[in-house]
C-alpha cells in the first residue's frame, strides 16, 4: 500500500502491550532520547518557521503534512541558494545531548551528491537519515526506519531516489548484458531487478527504473504491518520522491 498525494491509506492500529511499552522505553533510553508519538512536495504558502529554516527547536512538525511542508520549503531554500543551516548553534548542540526529536526519516541512496540534510536545508536533530545504494531494503535498513517511527514517533518516511542513480544503472546494465557484478554489488542489483522498466530502452530505461524503484520500496515499506497501522490512523505517511541533480528539485513520486 503506497501513500499518494492527498490520499494516505489507513488501517486500525493494534493495541500496544505492557511488555511492548516497557521494551520501547528501554530502547528510547538506549538510543539517547525520547519523543512523544503525535499525530514541488506540497502546496501552500510557507509558514514563518519554514521560511527561516524549519521548525523551531522543541516544536517539530508533528503531522505528515507539516513534515512534508518543512522538507518542501527547505528544498526551496536549497535551490535558491538561500540556505539557513538551521540548528547548528552552540545551544542546539548542547540541547542535542539530552535527546533527539527528528521529524522525518529519509531513506536515500548513498550517492555523495544527494545528502538529505543539505538538499532539504535541515540541521542537527531534524532528520533521521538511512542510506543504501538504490534505496535497497534489508533488515538493517528496515530496523533503522522502524526505530525512527515506532520509538521516536516520527510522522513521515520519505523514500528519496535521484536522477542518474549509479546503482540503478548498474542493475539495468547487468540485467541487459548478463555481466557478473563484483562482491556484494550483485546483491544490490538483484534487489533492484524487480523494478526494471522493460518497456523502455537505453537511458530512458534507467531513468524509468529509478522512479519504479522508489515506488517499489515505498510500497514495501507502507505494507510493513507496524508502519501500516500508523498510516491507517493518519499518524504516519510513507511517500516517494525524486531529487533531480540538474535542477536540485525534489518532487513527489505518486
Amino acid at each position: 500500500m503506497t501513500s499518494t498525494p492527498g490520499d494516505i491509506s489507513t488501517r486500525p492500529a493494534d493495541a500496544v502491550t505492557t511488555a511492548g511499552t516497557r521494551r520501547r522505553s528501554l530502547l528510547r533510553a538506549a538510543f539517547g532520547g525520547t519523543a512523544a508519538l503525535t499525530t514541488g512536495l506540497v502546496a501552500g504558502a510557507p509558514s514563518a518557521a519554514a521560511r527561516t529554516g524549519g521548525s523551531a527547536r522543541g516544536k517539530r512538525p508533528a503531522t505528515p503534512a507539516a513534515a512534508l511542508r518543512a522538507l518542501a520549503h527547505g528544498n526551496e531554500r536549497w535551490r535558491a541558494l538561500h540556505q539557513t543551516h538551521p540548528h547548528e548553534a552552540k545551544a542546539d548542540r548542547v540541547a542535542a545531548v539530552s535527546g533527539q526529536h527528528p521529524f522525518a526519516v529519509v531513506l536515500g541512496c548513498i550517492d555523495s551528491r544527494v545528502p538529505p540534510e543539505l538538499v532539504f536545508d535541515q540541521g542537527l536533530g531534524d532528520l533521521m537519515t538511512v542510506r543504501s545504494a538504490g534505496e535497497v531494503l534489508d533488515e538493517a535498513v528496515l530496523g533503522s526506519i522502524a526505530y525512527g517511527v515506532l520509538e521516536l514517533g516520527i510522522p513521515l518516511v520519505m523514500v528519496l531516489g535521484h536522477q542518474y542513480c549509479g546503482a540503478v544503472g548498474a542493475a539495468v546494465h547487468a540485467d541487459e548484458t548478463g555481466e557478473e557484478l563484483p562482491a556484494h554489488i550483485a546483491y544490490v542489483a538483484e534487489q533492484i531487478r524487480p523494478a526494471i522498466d522493460r518497456g523502455q530502452s537505453g537511458p530512458a530505461r534507467v531513468d524509468a527504473t529509478i522512479t519504479a524503484q522508489v515506488r517499489l520500496v515505498t510500497s514495501r515499506l507502507a505494507a510493513e504491518p507496524d508502519l501500516a497501522a500508523r498510516v491507517e490512523t493518519g499518524a504516519l505517511a510513507v511517500v516517494g520522491a525524486r531529487y533531480e541533480l540538474a535542477s536540485q528539485l525534489v518532487h513527489r513520486v505518486a
